[in-house]
């Protein structure tokens, strides 16, 4: 396992599955580590494939005790975007935290419309104002899972890993 793993890529796997075990705990709606964990990957794992597999991989294994749903294709889409924007900025800002809430909310919620709305522009309307509450939730989970998974990575990193 070492071999195939660095100790920062071990570090940053404990992370992501310390925060996504925090997905099935108890919780209030929309407060999870989802997004944050996908963007903290895309911008801590040097190897990208690491970046988009870890993250899926641990999203599905709570997936498997929480359930799937029928909008679970268009949540896993949404994780692979975020994770991207992650890889492609390589950082973890207060506008890449927002843009993978607000690309995670369109595109979990263009599956929720799609699901069960009239296939209208009032249907459409309709679902993403019923959404916004849980929009509200979402900004609260991805700001404080991310200040979690990068300062407690800055911390580890500079205390142990000796990395920049």
């Amino acid at each position: 396992m070492n071999s195939l793993f660095s100790k920062k890529q071990l570090v940053i796997i404990s992370f992501i599955v310390i925060a996504v075990l925090m997905r099935v705990l108890p919780h209030i709606p929309n407060v999870t580590p989802v997004t944050a964990v996908a963007l903290f990957s895309g911008a801590y794992f040097t190897n990208k494939k690491y970046a988009y597999i870890i993250p899926l991989l641990m999203m599905f294994l709570s997936d498997l005790f929480l359930g799937f749903s029928g909008i679970t294709l268009f949540v896993y889409v949404a994780f692979l975007l975020v994770s991207y924007i992650g890889v492609s900025t390589r950082k973890m800002t207060i506008t890449t935290i927002l843009l993978s809430s607000l690309s995670f909310f369109v595109i979990t919620n263009f599956g929720v419309w799609l699901m069960g709305y009239p296939k209208t522009i009032s249907g459409f309307l309709e679902c993403y104002t019923l959404a916004i509450p849980f929009f509200r939730n979402s900004l609260i989970g991805d700001f404080f899972y991310a200040g979690v998974l990068y300062y407690g990575f800055e911390f580890v990193s500079n205390k142990y890993l000796k990395t920049a």
